[in-house]
């Protein structure tokens, strides 16, 4: 891949490991279920006039939105809501990695390899040690609604792969509009059941003044995450993935966890204890073993059909 192609995704990873400081900073001013909404409002105007619809079925882009969306982004901005640090809550999130190799192997009969299984229990171990080695600023039920954002994350990942609804876009086939296409479409089961939830949660009230009286902090932390992290973002590592191989593109994602981490540290001077430390690099082992990014002694390397 080119210098500037690599540079190119480097600088998504960068948007997305730093995109977990934006949502820390926006669910300070408003609350996640309103929050939420109002990302994806951002998200779907004006990109649901600009980008042809996906060619599955709408209730099964729904389907998908659900679980990669919905799920996802409400359980991870409640997380951070309830002070889960958001370096952390980037490592913990690549957990999806593991878990959707679990989850594809019970609802698509798909048979992990040796790596793979390694990968996962790896990755376990690592989660456990950081869970239980967790620094008393990490709630525990915070860390759990992150681990249960990886979980929806890695449900989705499960659907669009039966679904191939990466490569059934109208008239594209593997365009890099395609993956962009299901991030704007699925989001449209986003905004109302968010919107009532927080109207069903802060009183119709308390939700009109959030509404009309945003603060700069939510203000930007929404353009951050909703333009770059996921319009940006998805649109420029679509438009990689389409022009080379996965095997080239995929092992960039590594730096979110990285990045996250950082940025953290330097913003908010959140530093990993012994066990989050020791525990996340080996859960980041056994996601680079999972995902084929490491070669396996003696045998071929693992290559990913996403």
């Amino acid at each position: 891949m080119p210098l500037r192609h690599s540079l190119l995704a480097v600088l998504v990873m960068v948007i997305w490991g730093t995109n977990f400081l934006a949502i820390d900073v926006g669910v300070d001013d408003m609350p996640p279920a309103l929050f939420v909404a109002v990302r994806f409002v951002v998200v779907l105007i004006p990109a649901i006039f600009l980008v042809p619809r996906p060619a599955a079925p709408l209730k099964d882009v729904l389907l998908v939105g659900v679980f990669l969306s919905l799920g996802q982004f409400a359980l991870m901005y409640t997380a951070l809501w309830l002070d889960m640090p958001p370096g952390l809550a980037s490592l913990v999130l690549q957990a999806q990695v593991v878990l959707t190799v679990l989850f594809a192997s019970v609802a698509l009969r798909e048979r992990p390899t040796p790596p793979q299984l390694v990968g996962v229990l790896l990755g376990a171990v690592g989660l456990v040690i950081v869970g239980l080695g967790r620094s008393v600023a990490t709630p525990g039920f915070a860390f759990l609604l992150t681990l249960a954002a990886a979980a929806s994350w890695a449900t989705g990942n499960v659907i669009v792969r039966r679904l191939g609804a990466a490569t059934q876009l109208k008239g594209t086939g593997s365009s890099p509009l395609a993956g962009l296409s299901m991030t704007v479409w699925s989001g449209l089961v986003v905004p109302v059941p968010m919107l009532a939830l927080a109207v069903a949660l802060d009183s119709p009230a308390a939700v009109g003044h959030a509404l009309t009286h945003p603060t700069w902090a939510v203000v930007l932390s929404t353009l951050y995450t909703a333009w770059l992290a996921s319009l940006v973002g998805y649109g420029v590592w679509n438009t990689l993935l389409a022009r080379y191989p996965a095997s080239a593109v995929v092992p960039f994602t590594m730096l979110v966890p990285v990045v996250g981490m950082s940025a953290a540290w330097l913003v908010l001077d959140e530093v990993p204890n012994a066990a989050e430390a020791g525990g996340g690099l080996l859960l980041l082992l056994g996601v680079a073993i999972t995902a084929g990014l490491l070669r396996w002694p003696g045998g071929p390397r693992y290559r990913s059909s996403t």
